[in-house]
């Protein structure tokens, strides 16, 4: 709309070629040469033009003219009420009513948006600006002109709305109503994400002003105040299946298509993750009716050699299992979840029992892992202690306890598929490469069985291969049978199993025995050698070439490692029999006059230290063997049989004597050919004050002890040997009064004769 000052560029081509630039004049005319005056003030800019192209043709026949406008004059608008910066505002003729409100800082969030007021010489006018919000309903007139005033008043009444909407937020009714359609604040909204299917909860208020909440629908109102929710109707999955497990990436199908079988599903080979365990996968299904899940075996490898498939149903979940995960079965955990053990803290030992030992830590705690609880070691815990009949054959199949060993993720994520499949299992033991248990279908062939085991070693016997077998469920019980297999023609695929079979690969008659023996010292091909059954000490030494010039057979250390069980067990037995002395004293019961002249403290205390020793020191395990090898030739009797890990230690011929105890100076001394104990003594120095001379005794290089003879009525014992041990005890006899001291002493005899070995051992073989 022109007006006063505007400014208005003419262009004339034909006749008249010029180029003008006129201003509407303060009357509201343009003044154009060659023409009369032309009103332009209150006059659109089309209207002018198409004026001035017809009197250009009538006056100046032959020309044409271009009108456009040039520099826009400035208006004053008076924008108040609810925005941010009220006034009287500088703006351009061109602007609109939103140019305006723009200028003031926009519309307060107290403003309202439907009933803006635009008041001039026009009159007075209503503005609605959610059509050009929200694209709902006729566009308002938004013109400005000059001397117009815009008022926002106060925001009106407004609704919610939230949900499954498209744009979520308060809502204001229209101008003057205090109701509206839902369907039409709906369209406001976005309209609901979902095109069907919605649930419309009201939040509202009753006459008390109580909340109130119902369910409406589209053709319903709302009013100023309430809060609408878009919900779906049905907030549920329809229509998918999931294939999850040993897969590279768990994924979600739709039911249907291709994916209506498991052939279909797994048809990109791609989805599922290397090394699979192929006799057996689940599938998770849901019955319609009843909502009961339940599994559902097959068997992986035949559905995708495409020899099997199986049809699937809508919601159903495809488990697979990976090799590890069958690996697992056979852990430490499940054997003791098979046991019902629920495992817990181990229990502290009572205040009153000062030398009791720990408790030993429950099996549960030790193979607590960190991360998620296992809940399925849990259920299988619950449904072995509800049926002890029902995993009979995997209970205490004999795995060894491999220590921790984390839950798979399939088991965190199924718990309840632990239990399912050990009913499914098969026990493969002995000489498999991989035993443990084995889910498989009924009518399963043991040739898949071992494929997935890796198949039978090298050592296996399978000439006798055993199968034990349930019968079916009878009244009195469950009968045990079992038969031999002779499957060396290879015709293993002939066997069929069925769950809870149990297969024994039985070891073949082998004559190389089971680990190597280690020779050390001076032979002439020492090192580790697998050794026969029924190998001697002799043979192995042939075999070794012989012994060097340097050798010392006398003094060589065997030791074997049944030998040094059995001796640390004693070490333990007279550990306990000392602190069972030392709660008798403790008590009172045996030294009840001594109080006053012992210091009963400090001697519990050294015997709980020597008790605590003997508990860490670690037997030799040394057996007195003979070693030469011309003695064993004429002996043939003297000659050991070897065991695996045995070790045969032969030093050089030593030159000392060592000379240990109650004497002065305690040390190694030169070996003197003739020389027997009591010179030696006497070379460290003599006796000490209370040493017991009677009991004193020379360990020999073989490891035998025999008496020293230092007594007064004994003539001094035989020559000492190069490479012997002089043990000189201390004498008791001042203690006598006190029993217990005695038993002390004996035991730190004991100790000093175990010490006396291990030094003989470590000296020849260098250990």
């Amino acid at each position: 709309m022109l007006g006063r000052d505007d400014e208005v560029l003419l262009a004339f081509r034909g006749r008249a070629r010029q180029t003008l630039t006129l201003r509407v004049t303060r009357e509201g005319t343009l003044m154009v040469p060659d023409l009369s005056p032309i009103l332009a003030a209150g006059r659109t800019l089309q209207d002018l033009r198409a004026e001035l192209e017809l009197r250009a043709q009538r006056d100046l026949g032959g020309s044409e003219v271009f009108v456009s406008v040039g520099q826009v004059r400035q208006i004053a608008v008076f924008v108040g009420g609810e925005v941010q910066r009220p006034g009287l505002l500088p703006l351009t003729a061109f602007a609109s009513v939103l140019d305006a409100l723009v200028a003031a800082g926009g519309v307060r969030r107290t403003g309202s948006l439907r009933a803006i007021r635009v008041e001039g010489p026009r009159g007075r006018r209503s503005i609605d600006l959610y059509p050009v919000i929200a694209g709902e309903g006729q566009t308002p007139d938004l013109t400005l002109r000059e001397g117009e005033r815009i008022l926002v008043p106060p925001l009106g009444g407004v609704v919610a709305l939230g949900g499954e909407v498209t744009r979520p937020g308060l809502y204001e009714l229209p101008a003057g109503a205090a109701q509206a359609p839902l369907a039409t604040m709906l369209r406001l909204a976005g309209d609901p994400l979902r095109p069907a299917g919605n649930r419309f909860l009201l939040h509202g208020t009753d006459a008390e002003g109580r909340r109130t909440t119902r369910e409406i629908g589209p053709r319903d109102m709302l009013r100023r105040g309430d809060a609408l929710r878009v919900e779906p109707g049905s907030d549920v999955v329809a229509g998918q299946l999931r294939l999850a497990g040993h897969v590279a990436v768990p994924v979600t199908r739709a039911s249907g298509g291709r994916a209506q079988t498991l052939r279909g599903l797994l048809s990109d080979p791609r989805l599922v993750r290397a090394d699979p365990y192929p006799r057996l996968g689940v599938v998770w299904r849901t019955e319609a009716r009843g909502r009961t899940r339940r599994f559902l075996p097959f068997d992986l490898g035949r559905v995708m050699q495409g020899e099997a498939d199986m049809p699937l149903a809508e919601g159903d979940e495809v488990i697979l299992l990976g090799l590890q995960d069958v690996l697992w079965l056979a852990s430490p955990g499940v054997q003791q979840a098979l046991r019902g053990e629920a495992g817990g803290a181990p229990q502290p030992a009572p205040a009153e029992a000062p030398f009791a030992q720990p408790a030993a830590q429950p099996l549960a705690q030790s193979l607590a892992l960190p991360g998620p609880e296992c809940l399925a070691l849990m259920q299988l815990a619950v449904a072995a202690q509800g049926s002890r009949q029902r995993f009979t054959h995997a209970r205490g199949a004999g795995f060894p306890d491999l220590g921790r060993m984390p839950c798979p993720q399939v088991f965190l994520d199924y718990p309840t598929l632990l239990p399912f499949l050990l009913d499914q299992t098969v026990l493969l033991s002995g000489e498999a490469r991989l035993p443990g248990l084995y889910p498989i279908l009924a009518d399963t062939g043991l040739d898949a069985v071992l494929a997935a085991a890796g198949g039978a070693t090298e050592t296996a016997d399978l000439s006798a291969v055993e199968l034990s077998r349930e019968a079916a469920a009878q009244a009195a019980g469950m009968s045990l049978s079992r038969r031999l297999l002779d499957l060396r023609a290879g015709q293993s695929a002939a066997v069929r199993l069925a769950p809870r079979d149990a297969v024994r690969l039985p070891r073949g008659f082998g004559d190389r025995d089971l680990g190597p023996v280690t020779l050390v010292g001076e032979f002439l091909r020492p090192g580790t050698y697998d050794i026969r059954r029924g190998e001697k000490l002799s043979d192995l030494i042939a075999r070794a070439g012989g012994l060097t010039p340097q050798a010392y057979p006398y003094g060589a250390v065997f030791t074997r490692e049944s030998v040094r069980g059995r001796q640390q067990e004693g070490f333990q037995r007279t550990a306990r029999e000392l602190e069972q002395g030392l709660m008798q004293v403790a008590s009172g019961q045996a030294v009840a006059g001594m109080r006053q002249h012992v210091d009963l403290g400090g001697a519990i205390a050294a015997g709980r230290e020597l008790a605590a020793s003997l508990r860490q020191s670690r037997a030799a395990g040394r057996m007195v063997v003979e070693a030469n090898p011309v003695v064993l030739a004429a002996r043939p009797d003297l000659d050991v049989l070897l065991e695996p890990g045995d070790l045969i230690a032969m030093p050089k011929r030593p030159n000392e004597v060592t000379v240990v105890g109650s004497v002065l100076n305690p040390g190694s001394l030169q070996f003197a050919t003739g020389w027997r104990a009591a010179e030696y003594v006497r070379a460290a120095g003599g006796e000490q004050r209370f040493a017991d001379a009677g009991r004193a005794f020379v360990v020999l290089p073989n490891g035998q002890a025999s008496p020293a003879g230092l007594g007064t009525w004994q003539s001094g014992g035989p020559p000492i040997p190069p490479g012997s041990l002089v043990v000189v005890p201390q004498d008791p006899s001042p203690y006598e009064t006190w029993g217990f001291l005695r038993d002390m002493t004996q035991v730190l005899s004991q100790v000093a004769l175990s010490g006396a070995a291990l030094a003989v051992i470590s000296r020849a073989g260098g250990h």
